[in-house]
């Protein structure tokens, strides 16, 4: 696996893996043993970067990406978040990110990791009754400790990040990022690439949909986010097919895959960018990776960006609640 370095020096593999899947948001899937088992093998081929939150669950994610990697220890990087709340009996009850509760968090996240430090340790979502410099004094306070390694930002803008990066550097953003949503080219992007901050884009393959295994008769589980989400909305996925359909023409051509392809492209667009697909199976993780492989030349990047812009995405990528969270 090729390997790439986010801000501070923070070399890790160019592809990553997302375990939030594992835990929720796509209705069921494999059981705990499978999990670790997949967790492991992408270890086996090279993967060193993992992506969990304590949200994801709750807790539950953090504690399984902690037993499957535990013996991996020193060899992988672990990304954990914090920025929310929770009553009693673990329900989110909203956001907060006040310096002792963040201490807090990464004392908790320490033990469901089972790690002696948080390799890279985002701020979830931006609370806008936190300063920000308040926020990246206490994961500065974190590192002089020896708790946390590397501090990030997730959906977080770009005055936010140069606020932040002033106080403690920061050594990675992560926001959405793919071809059909590309918001961050506009300010996040110039911001990382002035200040040397490494990009981490999440739902790299827009939730499963560059993938072109979803069509406008793909039904969800009740409890899959998609069900929710205007951009999955049935009318939106017939009109969106054009941007698969773009991918597979490239794909076709490269003797690869859309999916493949649409990571090629996020692949080439910077040297400090590394995204981070989810899977639950086996035969995904090797697709995703194989990825990294594909070479798309410039020919191909002004392709797919000349049939890119003559296509309208349809529909929002989150329903209002959750779009209220982001900071862009």
């Amino acid at each position: 696996m090729q390997q790439r370095t986010l801000g501070q020096g923070l070399t890790v593999s160019a592809i990553g893996l997302g375990a939030m899947g594992m835990s929720q948001s796509y209705g069921p899937g494999p059981d705990r043993g499978a999990n670790i088992a997949l967790l492991r093998a992408a270890v086996e081929r090279g993967v060193t970067f993992f992506d969990t939150a304590e949200v994801y669950g709750p807790f539950v994610n953090e504690e399984l990406v902690g037993a499957a990697l535990e013996p991996f220890r020193g060899r992988v990087v672990i990304a954990t978040k914090f920025g929310f709340a929770f009553d009693a009996d673990g329900r989110q009850t909203g956001l907060s990110s006040r310096p002792e509760h963040v201490k807090r968090v990464a004392d908790a996240s320490l033990r469901r990791l089972r790690v002696d430090a948080i390799d890279l340790f985002y701020q979830h979502r931006v609370d806008p009754e936190v300063p920000i410099e308040d926020v990246a004094g206490a994961v500065k306070d974190l590192i002089d400790a020896g708790k946390v390694r590397h501090f990030g930002l997730s959906e977080a803008a770009a005055g936010t990040i140069r606020r932040a990066h002033a106080v403690q550097p920061v050594t990675a953003v992560q926001h959405e990022y793919s071809l059909w949503w590309r918001r961050p080219e506009a300010e996040v992007i110039p911001a990382c690439a002035e200040l040397g901050i490494g990009l981490v884009p999440y739902s790299p393959l827009g939730k499963g949909f560059l993938t072109g295994a979803i069509t406008p008769d793909t039904t969800f589980a009740d409890n899959d986010i998609r069900t929710t989400i205007p951009r999955f909305d049935a009318g939106a996925r017939e009109a969106n097919r054009a941007l698969v359909d773009l991918l597979g023409t490239i794909a076709g051509r490269k003797g690869a895959t859309p999916a493949q392809i649409a990571l090629a492209w996020l692949l080439a667009q910077q040297p400090w960018i590394v995204p981070i697909p989810g899977t639950r199976r086996v035969e995904r993780l090797d697709e995703n990776l194989a990825a990294a492989d594909v070479e798309l030349t410039a020919d191909d990047l002004g392709e797919i960006e000349d049939a890119a812009a003559k296509i309208d995405i349809q529909g929002a990528r989150y329903p209002e609640h959750l779009e209220r969270l982001t900071n862009l």
